[in-house]
């Protein structure tokens, strides 16, 4: 672990950097998350993401970062702060993958340094704000005051995801872990603004981009209007198996294969992948029609399942 001291706020941005080869990939975690801890063992997953040079981030409260109580926990000053970072690192033009909350800092990424900024790859990123009832850790914990939330909700939060994991729920146990390390008046400060996003939206920023860009849902998190509706945009939508939204724990192999796919490498030898459709009695295909629209950019939708060989990938639709 690294630690990059921001002098604004006499506090310390921790993160890990694995050698490798270019370009560099920037992986962001989700509210609360250490992003080492969560993303490291999707990229041990896949030999060529393996053995790009990868920087891991924890944003200020989240995992082993520290937590300034003079920080605003904005998206924007989150993404700030990476950043600072990267300017630090001389690290420029990265492949960004982000999950979540860590999306949502990765568009604002994108939209305002995009000199930092190459490729896109969202893991079920926040796009809008949010209402009552969407996103249910982070509404929950911002339908909370600051107070009530370090006092009582934080440990309750924590109770919660470990009687999951008692009763069997591998990832609410993996996330009562991730998160317990977290600072809860940051977790808290971090999921009010994330509820409130930015403005623009990050779903009007990434709409107005030209780098490529890739959105990845877990097969559970489905049906989803953004399936549709980001695919009428061109933004490339894949589909990763036998997962939700918690997909890092569900099926962390699947996600390497998307991330592969969104950054246009394959694991064997790294070249591009090309898309094939699965034949019409395929249980996939039966299971997501086409959408019979056409685009130029030929963007698609695959289900990435460990089920199958590595290199497998059944492409499901074209645009």
């Amino acid at each position: 672990m690294r630690s990059f001291l921001l002098r604004e706020w006499q506090a310390f941005l921790r993160y890990e950097e694995l050698p490798g080869g270019a370009p560099p990939i920037l992986y962001l975690s989700g509210l609360g998350m250490p992003s080492h801890a969560v993303l490291a063992a999707v990229v041990a997953q896949h030999a060529v993401l393996a053995a790009r040079r990868s920087v891991f981030i924890d944003l200020l409260g989240c995992g082993f970062s520290d937590a300034p109580d003079d920080f605003d926990y904005t998206l924007e000053q989150h993404t700030r702060t990476v950043a600072m970072l990267l300017d630090h690192l001389g690290v420029a033009g990265c492949d960004v993958a982000g999950y979540s909350m860590g999306g949502a800092v990765a568009i604002t990424l994108a939209a305002t340094r995009p000199d930092l900024v190459s490729r896109l790859a969202l893991l079920e990123a926040n796009l809008d704000p949010l209402g009552p009832g969407e996103g249910a850790i982070s509404t929950g914990i911002a339908c909370q005051t600051e107070e009530a939330f370090c006092a009582e909700g934080f440990d309750d939060l924590l109770a919660f995801c470990r009687r999951g994991g008692l009763e069997g729920d591998d990832t609410a146990a993996a996330f009562a872990g991730a998160i317990q390390v977290a600072a809860p008046h940051a977790l808290h400060r971090s999921a009010v603004h994330l509820v409130r996003a930015t403005r623009p939206t990050m779903r009007e920023r990434l709409l107005e981009m030209d780098m490529p860009r890739a959105y990845i849902f877990g097969e559970k998190s489905l049906p989803d209007p953004d399936y549709d509706a980001l695919a009428r945009e061109g933004i490339p939508v894949l589909i990763v198996s036998e997962a939700a939204h918690g997909m890092l724990f569900d099926n962390p192999a699947g996600v390497a294969e998307a991330l592969a796919l969104s950054f246009g490498i394959s694991r064997r030898d790294g070249r591009v992948w090309r898309p094939v459709r699965p034949p019409a009695e395929s249980p996939i295909a039966s299971r997501l029609a086409p959408s019979g629209h056409l685009h130029p950019l030929l963007a698609h939708a695959a289900l990435i399942d460990r089920r199958h060989p590595p290199d497998t990938t059944f492409v499901v639709r074209d645009l």
